[in-house]
């Protein structure tokens, strides 16, 4: 009999363990899936990540820019597990710190850039239809310590064009323009594109803010002030510092744009650092900026955003509660003293003012030194997923739950 009560008291022991990790692993939103359906590494600083169909199998494959390794590919098997395909990239050491996707040469596949940060030695690949990649990094007009990262037609040919933001000496943010006679090469269009600035920029993004159908620039710098140019169409822009409402210094690290409170114009949300691992410096909170549908843009961040102690590197828009309202995902890190936090989670009310609703939405196992985030289905279920990058930290899969 006691035997018998022992076992009966070591499975409720076994079933009471089991339940807890289900509770840390999932939430009414998300499931954890990192450990059964990502490779295990850990060790590895992939600081940012895209999801693209490299093999034409109809399932997202994942794209790591890495830190002082080869970038890596990550092949999905069409339900969301991932396996490493080793040798996909050159096997050399890079410092990698963004990729973005396109068409870059008009053959209807995508094409990869990285950008690298320390060894200023940038990335280009032409993508083939099987899941391989061309080497044509020899196209880039030019190295440099880049951070920033987008790609988009800026001068309204069709073609998508480059622009990186650079820090450290000889700063100035390039702009590099798709050759439409010779697609996927690229012209320097620096000096006759962008205004003068040597700026320490550690991320850029193009988007139509002025509702006049061409891309803009918001520039996101480590050290004040961030910075917003306007398209005349061609892939000329001109600073308007007037239209940017920046209230408090900054130390930005991503850039997104979305419409916040559902008014029909897209709005900027700088994604910011205390310090970058050092002492504890600027505040961290993400700061919103609202469009007043002309293109000027006010802090509205005191009533719209909570304060915020932990830093972000990156983040991305979602909407996680499928409420028709886009809710901000940020990765996290607690500086000082640069340890790992947990994925922090906003939630939009539907008027543009966010609540923090991290412990209702994401699962508590879900803690890293986050970095660049990547939403897509990888699982088929018509449910947005997150891949989470990291610092020195296991590459995260969130599954999305309906």
């Amino acid at each position: 009999m006691v035997r018998n009560l022992l076992t009966a008291l070591s499975s409720c022991v076994l079933c009471a363990a089991t339940l807890v990790q289900a509770q840390q692993n999932e939430t009414a939103w998300f499931k954890d899936v990192t450990t059964t359906h990502v490779p295990v590494d850990g060790r590895e600083h992939a600081l940012d990540v895209v999801l693209l169909d490299v093999d034409s199998d109809r399932d997202l494959d994942a794209i790591l820019a890495l830190e002082s390794e080869p970038n890596r590919l990550y092949l999905n098997d069409g339900k969301g597990k991932f396996t490493w395909k080793k040798g996909a990239f050159p096997k050399k050491d890079h410092d990698s710190e963004h990729v973005r996707i396109a068409d870059f040469n008009n053959d209807n596949i995508a094409d990869i850039i990285f950008v690298a940060e320390d060894d200023q030695t940038h990335e280009y690949y032409i993508g083939k239809a099987n899941g391989t990649f061309t080497d044509v990094s020899d196209r880039l007009p030019a190295k440099s310590e880049g951070n920033g990262l987008d790609v988009g037609d800026v001068n309204g040919d069709g073609l998508p064009d480059i622009i990186i933001g650079n820090s450290g000496s000889n700063a100035q943010d390039f702009l590099w323009i798709n050759n439409s006679e010779k697609p996927g090469y690229f012209i320097d269009y620096t000096t006759a594109g962008l205004p003068a600035n040597e700026d320490q920029t550690q991320a850029i993004k193009l988007v139509d803010l002025n509702g006049d159908y061409k891309l803009d620039v918001v520039v996101g710098n480590e050290a004040p002030p961030n910075r917003l140019f306007f398209n005349d169409g061609n892939g000329k822009f001109k600073e308007h510092s007037e239209k940017l409402e920046l209230l408090v210094p900054l130390h930005t690290r991503d850039v997104l744009a979305f419409d916040a409170n559902r008014d029909g114009h897209t709005d900027i949300l700088f994604i910011n650092l205390t310090s970058n691992g050092g002492p504890w410096d600027k505040d961290p909170t993400a700061r919103l900026l609202i469009n007043d549908g002309k293109g000027s843009f006010k802090d509205e961040t005191e009533k719209r955003i909570p304060a915020q102690k932990l830093s972000s590197y990156s983040g991305t828009i979602v909407d996680f509660n499928h409420d028709g309202y886009s809710d901000i995902i940020l990765s996290a890190v607690k500086t000082p003293p640069f340890e790992a936090a947990q994925v922090q989670a906003l939630q939009n009310d539907g008027n543009g003012v966010f609540n923090n609703v991290t412990s209702k939405v994401i699962p508590g196992t879900t803690v890293s030194r986050g970095w660049g985030i990547a939403v897509g289905d990888v699982n088929g279920d018509a449910v947005l997923d997150l891949m989470i990058g990291g610092w020195g930290s296991q590459v995260r899969l969130l599954l999305g739950k309906k």
